[in-house]
C-alpha cells in the first residue's frame, strides 16, 4: 500500500495535525506497542487483502483553518439575504445572543452525547425536560418527547402510531387535511405507500364521511394561513371510530386553544421559530405530544423524573428501550435520535421569554399581520381567510402573482408563489416590521395605501383575526423555570450551571463503541451561525441560493471520493432516515426492472434495532442471518437463505467493519452471493470512518449506503442530535434517491417523494463537514482512518489479559472499536458492566457503549483525535477498575458495599458521616490526576426501574427538590 506520511502532525499551520491526536512520536510507539512497522503495514494486516484500494481520493490538496474560512466565506456570500415571508413551517426568528453563543456555540452542549449515562448528563436532561413540558403546555397535551426530526417526519410517526393504538378501526384509509404543508403530505404519501395505507388527501369532513378511516391529520393553522376550528372535526372523527393528529404551530399556540382541548389524541410540529435559524432547512427540532394513554407506544426519546440510590430527585431517559429495539422487524418506526440540541435551543428560548415573552412575540406577530390584512383590504384586495394567526394567501390571478414575487424580492423580501394557482402566500414572522407591511402594500394594492399608524389605531388594542371561541384561555409556562431567568445575567447563570452538570468532549474522552465521538474542531463550526448560512429558507429561488447549492454540490462530490459511490442524496436528517431512503432506493429500482416482489431482507442477527424496524417500513420481509461464534456473518447460512428466496430477495442489510468491530474477511464474497440471488447490498456506513481512503464500499460489492455524518465527518452529537444520514448508490440507484415537492433540486430523481420535510434535509449544518474534508484533504482523510485503527488497537493491547477482548479479525486485530467482555465478573463477584460503566464516572469518563452489540459488554472506540495521554488515561482507569474487581473477587472488599457497586460517587456523599467499608479518598480521586480537575457527577446512580414504573416527563415543581433537602 502507498506510504502514508506522518510530516502533517508536526506542521503547525495544518489542521491535519490538529484533528489527529497522537504526535509522530505517539505514533511510532503504538505501532511498536501493536506490533507494526507502520500505519500502512498496520492496516495492510487488518483489513482483508480483496477490498484495500491504494488509489488516492480524488479530493483536493488540504487547505489550513484560514484558507478554509475565507473560501467557505466567498461561498457563502453567493447566498443572497432577504427578509423570508414564505412560511410554510419555515420562519426568520431571532436567536437571543445569550442561547446563541452559550449553547449553539457552545462546546460543552454540542459536543455531550446522548444522556444513556443519566449521572453526567443532567444539565442537557433538564433542558430537554424543560423542552418537553413547554411543548404539553403549549398543545394542551399530557405528554411529550424529547424532540423529533422534523414536522413533516413527525407527521408520518403520527400515522403510524394512530394505527397501532386504534383498535376500534380496522381500516387503512388515513385522511389528511389538504391545508397540510405540502412536503408533509409528500412525505406522508411514500411512508403510506409502504405501510398499506390509502392516503385520502382533501376536505376532512368530505372524506370523513365517504368511509371508515383509522386516522385522520389537520393542519393548525392550515398551510393558506386559515384558522379552522378544531373540535367538531375531531369529534366527527372520534364518532366515526378514528383518532386525530394535529400539526400545529407552536407559536400560534400561545394565542390560540391549543389542540389537546379540543380533543386531539396526538399534536406534532416544529419548534424551530423559538429561537432556532432557518439554515436552509434545518436541523430543527419537531415536536410530539400525546395523551398519556398512549406514551407507551410514542415514538422518539422521553426525559422522565426519578431517583438516585439516595432517593434523591434525579432525571433520566424514560422507556430507553424504544420500538425499534422490541419489535424489530414489526416495528412501525425506526426513530432512535432527536434533534436534542435544537430541542434545547427551542426550551431555552422559552424560558428566556417566558409567558409573557411569548406572548408579546405571538401577538406582535398576529397584530402585523392583521395589519397587512386590513391595509390590503382598504386597497381593494381581497382577503379570504375569515380567520387567521400570521398567515395570509391571496388569489390575485397568475400575471399579478409573478409580478408580485419579482418585485418583492428587489425590494428584499421572498413571498410564496403558489404555482398554479395564480396564488401568493404571506408569512408574518418575529422578524417583521412594519416597514415590510408598507412596503407590501405598495407592491401588491393599487392606489395610495392606508396610513400605518392611522389604521392601527383605528383597529384598536382589542382587534383579532382570531374568533373569540377559538382564542387561548388557559394558562401556559406556570412553572418557575419559565418565570425567573428573564434578565440576562439570570439566564447565563442558569446556563452555565447545566452546562457544568454535563460531560462532553470538552471534559474527557468520550470512548463510545459505534458512536464515533471525536473532535468537532472550532473552525468548522464557525460559518453554521453565519447568517448567509443560518437564515436561509429552504424554499428560496434558486437564484438566491448558489452558495448553498455550491456547497452541496461540492460536498457531494466529496462524499463520493470517499465511498466509491456514484451518487449522494443529503436529504436524510438522521442515520435512520438513510436507511430508509437507501431501501425505497431498492424498492423503487426492483419495481423499475419488472421485479417488484423483491420484499426479503436479509438481515444478520448482530444488526442494530433500526435495520429490521427500517426494512420493515420499507414494506420488506425480514430472514434473519445467524452469526458465527467470532461475530461474522455466517456465510453458508447467507447462501442457503439467499438461495431459498432467490425469487424474492431484495436486498441484504450488513455493517461494515462489523458491528462486533472487525472486518469480514469475506464481504466481497458476500456481496456477490446476494447479486447472484438477484438481490442489492445496503452496507451501513455507520462505521465508514474505518474505511475511508483504505477501502471503498461502492468498489467492494455494495450498491448502496447511508453514512453518518454525525460520526465519520465530525458533525457533533449535540447531546443526543442532530444527525445526517446521507444516502450514497451507486449509478443504477442513483434515479431513486428522493425528490422534492417544492423544490428543483436537479436529476432524474427530483420528481420523486421526499422523505424529509426540507431537499437538502439539515443543510445548516453541512458547512461542518465541508470544511472538515476541506481542511484534511486526501492524506489527512486516509491517515485519520489508520490512527483510528491505530488507537483501537493499542487499547486491546493494553487492556488484553485484563479484560477478554471478545472479537478480533486478521491477525488478532480489531478495527476501529473493541469489545471487552465483563461477564465473568457477574459470575465470579456480581459485578455487571453497568457497575463498571458508572465507576469510569469517578474516573472522569464517560463510559463506552454498553451491552452492545453483546449483553454484559463494554465496546470502546478511541477514535483518531484522541491523544496518547488521553487513551493511557482511559486505560489506566480500566486497569485500576480490573484491580478492585480484583479485590472484590479475592474477599478483601464487601461483595455489596464497594466502590463499584455505589458508583458514581457524588459531593453530597461527603455530608453524612462516610460509612463505606473503603476510603472516600479512593472513591472520589481513584486516580492522582484527578486532584487538577475533579468533573462531580450531578447525582449518584440514577433508578431507571423507578423512573418506568413512575412516569413523570414535565418539570417536577420546585417543592420536590426542596422536600428532600427537608426530609
Amino acid at each position: 500500500m502507498a506510504k502514508t506520511p506522518l510530516y502533517a502532525l508536526e506542521t503547525h499551520a495544518e489542521f491535519i495535525g490538529r484533528h489527529i491526536g497522537p504526535r509522530k512520536e505517539d505514533v511510532q510507539y503504538m505501532l511498536e506497542k501493536v506490533g507494526a512497522a507502520s500505519l500502512d503495514e498496520l492496516a495492510a494486516g487488518t483489513l482483508p487483502p480483496d477490498i484495500q484500494d491504494d488509489t488516492p481520493l480524488d479530493l483536493p490538496r488540504a487547505l489550513n483553518e484560514a484558507e478554509t474560512l475565507q473560501v467557505l466565506r466567498e461561498i457563502a456570500d453567493r447566498n443572497q439575504l432577504r427578509h423570508n415571508m414564505i412560511g410554510l413551517g419555515y420562519h426568520e426568528t431571532i436567536t437571543p445572543t445569550v442561547i446563541l453563543r452559550n449553547v449553539l456555540e457552545n462546546p460543552g452542549w454540542y459536543t455531550a452525547y446522548t444522556p444513556y449515562q443519566a449521572e453526567i448528563s443532567q444539565g442537557r436532561l433538564e433542558a430537554l425536560l424543560n423542552y418537553q413540558h413547554m411543548v404539553c403546555d403549549l398543545t394542551g397535551m399530557e405528554l411529550a418527547n424529547a424532540s423529533l426530526l422534523d414536522e413533516a417526519t413527525a407527521a408520518a410517526e403520527a400515522m403510524a402510531q394512530l394505527k397501532r393504538i386504534n383498535r376500534r378501526s380496522k381500516s387503512d384509509r388515513f385522511v389528511v387535511d389538504a391545508a397540510c404543508l405540502p412536503q408533509t403530505i409528500d412525505v406522508l404519501r411514500v411512508r403510506a405507500q409502504y405501510f398499506g395505507f390509502e392516503l385520502a388527501v382533501g376536505d376532512p369532513v368530505e372524506e370523513l364521511a365517504k368511509g371508515d378511516c383509522f386516522g385522520v391529520l389537520l393542519q393548525y393553522p392550515g398551510a393558506d394561513g386559515e384558522v379552522r376550528e378544531l373540535g367538531p372535526v375531531i369529534e366527527q372523527a372520534h364518532e366515526a371510530g378514528a383518532l386525530v393528529a394535529v400539526a400545529a404551530d407552536l407559536l400560534s399556540l400561545v394565542l390560540l386553544q391549543p389542540p389537546g382541548e379540543a380533543g386531539a389524541d396526538i399534536v406534532v410540529g416544529s419548534s424551530q421559530r423559538f429561537g432556532v435559524p432557518m439554515g436552509f432547512g434545518g436541523p430543527h427540532a419537531a415536536f410530539y405530544a400525546v395523551r398519556d394513554d398512549y406514551k407507551r407506544t410514542m415514538p422518539g426519546r422521553v426525559i422522565g423524573v426519578s431517583v438516585d440510590r439516595h432517593g434523591r430527585p434525579a432525571l433520566r431517559m424514560a422507556l430507553q428501550t424504544r420500538e425499534q429495539h422490541i419489535r424489530r422487524d414489526k416495528a412501525t418506526s425506526n426513530i432512535c435520535t432527536a434533534q436534542a440540541l435544537l430541542a434545547v435551543m427551542a426550551g431555552m428560548y422559552g424560558v428566556y421569554h417566558g409567558p409573557r415573552g411569548l406572548w408579546k412575540i405571538a401577538s406582535r406577530v398576529h397584530r402585523l399581520t392583521c395589519l397587512l390584512a386590513e391595509g390590503l383590504k382598504a386597497m381593494g384586495v381581497n382577503v379570504e381567510q375569515a380567520a387567521w394567526f400570521d398567515t395570509l394567501t391571496l388569489h390575485v390571478g397568475a400575471e399579478a402573482a409573478a409580478r408580485i414575487v419579482s418585485t418583492a424580492d428587489q425590494a428584499g423580501i421572498n413571498l410564496h408563489h403558489v404555482p398554479g394557482q395564480g396564488a401568493i402566500s404571506i408569512s408574518v414572522s418575529e422578524k417583521t416590521t412594519r416597514e415590510h407591511i408598507a412596503t407590501l402594500w405598495s407592491i401588491i394594492g393599487e392606489g395610495d395605501a392606508p396610513d400605518l399608524e392611522a389604521l392601527d389605531t383605528k383597529l384598536g388594542d382589542a382587534y383579532s383575526a382570531i374568533p373569540a371561541g377559538l382564542q387561548r384561555q388557559s394558562d401556559y409556562l406556570q412553572h418557575e423555570v419559565f418565570n425567573r431567568y428573564h434578565s440576562e445575567t439570570e439566564m447565563l447563570r442558569y446556563l452555565k450551571r447545566l452546562e457544568n452538570r454535563d460531560l462532553s468532549l470538552a471534559h474527557a474522552m468520550i470512548p463510545l463503541g459505534s458512536c464515533t465521538m471525536k473532535l468537532n474542531a472550532t473552525t468548522e463550526m464557525i460559518p453554521v451561525t453565519w447568517p448567509e448560512f443560518g437564515d436561509i429558507h429552504p424554499f428560496a429561488p434558486a437564484g438566491q441560493v448558489q452558495g448553498y447549492r455550491q456547497l452541496i454540490h461540492e460536498l457531494e462530490e466529496m462524499l463520493v471520493a470517499c465511498t466509491g459511490y456514484d451518487a449522494v442524496s443529503l436529504q436524510p436528517n438522521a442515520g435512520s432516515q438513510g436507511e430508509y431512503a437507501g431501501l425505497l432506493a431498492v424498492r423503487a429500482y426492483h419495481a423499475s426492472i419488472g421485479e417488484p416482489d423483491r420484499d426479503i431482507c436479509l438481515i444478520p442477527s448482530s444488526a442494530h434495532g433500526t435495520n429490521p424496524a427500517s426494512a420493515a417500513m420499507a414494506g420488506m420481509k425480514i430472514v434473519v442471518v445467524a452469526c458465527d461464534d467470532a461475530g461474522n456473518v455466517d456465510v453458508d447460512d447467507l447462501r442457503e437463505k439467499a438461495s431459498k428466496h432467490a425469487d424474492r430477495l431484495g436486498a441484504l442489510m450488513i455493517t461494515y467493519p462489523s458491528t462486533h468491530g472487525v472486518y469480514e474477511e469475506r464481504v466481497r464474497e458476500i456481496c456477490d452471493i446476494v447479486h447472484e440471488f438477484g438481490g442489492q447490498v445496503y452496507l451501513d456506513g455507520a462505521n465508514l470512518n474505518a474505511l475511508v481512503g483504505l477501502a471503498a464500499p461502492g468498489k467492494f460489492g455494495a450498491d448502496v449506503s447511508h453514512l453518518n455524518l454525525h460520526k465519520t465527518f465530525c458533525i457533533p452529537h449535540g447531546g443526543g442530535g442532530p444527525g445526517i444520514g446521507p444516502l450514497c448508490v451507486r449509478e443504477h440507484l442513483a434515479p431513486f434517491m428522493p425528490g422534492h415537492p417544492l423544490v428543483d433540486m436537479g436529476g432524474d430523481h427530483a420528481g420523486n417523494h421526499a422523505v424529509a420535510a426540507a431537499p437538502w434535509g439539515s443543510a445548516g449544518i453541512l458547512p461542518i463537514s465541508w470544511a472538515y474534508i476541506t481542511m484534511m484533504g486526501r492524506m489527512g482523510m486516509r491517515l485519520a482512518t489508520q490512527v483510528a485503527i491505530l488507537n483501537a488497537n493499542y487499547i486491546a493491547k493494553r487492556l488484553d489479559g485484563a479484560y477478554g477482548v471478545l472479537y478480533t479479525g486478521r491477525n488478532g486485530r480489531v478495527a476501529h472499536e473493541c469489545i471487552i467482555d465483563l461477564r465473568p465478573f457477574k459470575q465470579s463477584c456480581e459485578i455487571t458492566e453497568e457497575d463498571v460503566a458508572k465507576r469510569l464516572i469517578d474516573y472522569g469518563f464517560h463510559a463506552p457503549t454498553m451491552s452492545f452489540p453483546v449483553p454484559g459488554t463494554l465496546m470502546i472506540e478511541p477514535t483518531e483525535s484522541e491523544s496518547l495521554a488521553e487513551i493511557d488515561r482511559f486505560c489506566d482507569a480500566m486497569l485500576a477498575i480490573r484491580e478492585e474487581i480484583a479485590a472484590i473477587e479475592r474477599g478483601d472488599v464487601d461483595q455489596e458495599n464497594n466502590a463499584l457497586r455505589n458508583a458514581p460517587h457524588n459531593a453530597r456523599d461527603l455530608i453524612p458521616e462516610w460509612t463505606h467499608g473503603y476510603p472516600a479518598e479512593s472513591a472520589l480521586y481513584p486516580a492522582p490526576g484527578l486532584w487538577h480537575g475533579k468533573f462531580w457527577p450531578a447525582v449518584s446512580r440514577v433508578d431507571n426501574v423507578h423512573g418506568d414504573r413512575n412516569l413523570v416527563c414535565a418539570c417536577p415543581p420546585p417543592e420536590a427538590w426542596l422536600d428532600f433537602e427537608e426530609d
